[in-house]
């Protein structure tokens, strides 16, 4: 009980020094005098995300500030590094790119394009968006297809959630490689690069069936398990339970694509 009581308090100070430590830059600042804050977008577990105005070419830009409490963790740090190097790698009008790294004032940031996009969550939970099974495979569709891009470039996004899904034109913008990891050695052990392709599989599956549920109107008080609630497809509940590893998991996103082809031409 003392150790939970002290590892307790500890993590009350962390989050009392992170509260006064990370104060997100304000409105005006300009970094690297070029990069003028005009909001800040979000913030995460260790970074800060503003919205800038690029002075020298009058464009909007993003930047991801590493927060001031994580600096001085190589752990921290090291995250932050490891996003930039998988961003540089990216080459895909559906994700960001990677313009500059610097620092200023023992701070350090990093540039990306601004994508204008409603964000998924917003989308669905402020505009009140719905997508029917078939918008639904559909959409799935175009995030396999965003994820085959990553897995045969050997990165695994690993934090597929609606927040980090934005939404242009009806297509997915993919956002947030924070937690993404990459395979850079030739003896990385194939059983992890299973473990990591199955972690995105697991999440293209939550993200699938977040969106079915948008046309869901309960009609019981007790909560029942989405096979029963939803009035699905086989071939829709047959994808939806290997993504989510309820069946035998996939073992490659081609797999995904194979049995999407049979879902969606069942529906046609």
């Amino acid at each position: 009980m003392k150790v939970v009581r002290e590892v307790s308090i500890l993590r009350t100070f962390r989050k009392i020094y992170q509260f006064f430590v990370d104060i997100p830059l304000k409105k005006g600042v300009v970094l690297q005098n070029r990069y003028e804050i005009t909001t800040v977008i979000g913030t995460g577990s260790y970074g800060i995300v503003y919205h800038c105005t690029d002075l020298k070419t009058n464009e909007n830009k993003v930047i991801k500030q590493l927060r001031r409490s994580k600096r001085r963790s190589k752990k921290e740090l090291k995250q932050f590094e490891n996003e930039i190097s998988i961003l540089r790698m990216l080459n895909h009008k559906n994700m960001p790119i990677f313009h500059e790294k610097f620092s200023h004032d023992g701070n350090v940031y990093f540039v990306m394009n601004f994508i204008e996009g409603d964000n998924l969550e917003d989308h669905i939970f402020l505009n009140h968006i719905t997508f029917n099974e078939k918008e639904s495979l559909f959409f799935l569709e175009d995030l396999v297809e965003l994820v085959s891009y990553l897995h045969n470039h050997d990165i695994y996004h690993q934090d597929l959630r609606i927040p980090n899904i934005l939404i242009k034109g009806h297509e997915p913008i993919l956002i947030d490689f924070g937690l993404s990891k990459m395979n850079v050695t030739a003896d990385f052990a194939k059983e992890s690069i299973l473990e990591l392709k199955r972690q995105d599989f697991y999440d293209l599956g939550e993200i699938l069936l977040y969106i079915l549920y948008t046309t869901y109107s309960a009609k019981n008080k007790k909560a029942l398990p989405w096979t029963e609630e939803l009035s699905l497809e086989k071939e829709t509940v047959h994808i939806l339970k290997r993504l989510l590893g309820i069946q035998e998991p996939y073992s490659d996103i081609s797999e995904i694509s194979l049995d999407l082809q049979a879902a969606l031409e069942k529906l046609h």
